[in-house]
């Protein structure tokens, strides 16, 4: 299950988890114009955990979701990788 809020200056979405056995904290992505956020409750800490990826990195991650084993390289503006 997710939400999605559109706020001033970003779009918040939150994935919850619900089908796990062992369920995990909430995660909240933020998407500004120049980076993206990752935030989580650690349990343990008791603290958020946020981890900010730049929109190459998030470009890059996106991509490396449908490809296999190898390093990479994204052609600017083609979309094409190179190994």
């Amino acid at each position: 299950m997710f939400t999605i809020e559109h706020e001033f200056d970003a779009t918040v979405v939150t994935l919850m988890d619900e089908n796990a056995t062992h369920l995990q904290e909430d995660v909240t992505i933020n998407a500004f114009d120049d980076v993206v956020t990752i935030e989580q409750l650690d349990p343990r800490t008791d603290r958020i955990q946020k981890v900010t990826l730049s929109m190459q990195m998030l470009r890059d991650l996106g991509a490396a979701l449908d490809l296999p084993e190898g390093v990479y390289r994204l052609s600017p503006g083609s979309g094409d990788q190179s190994r």
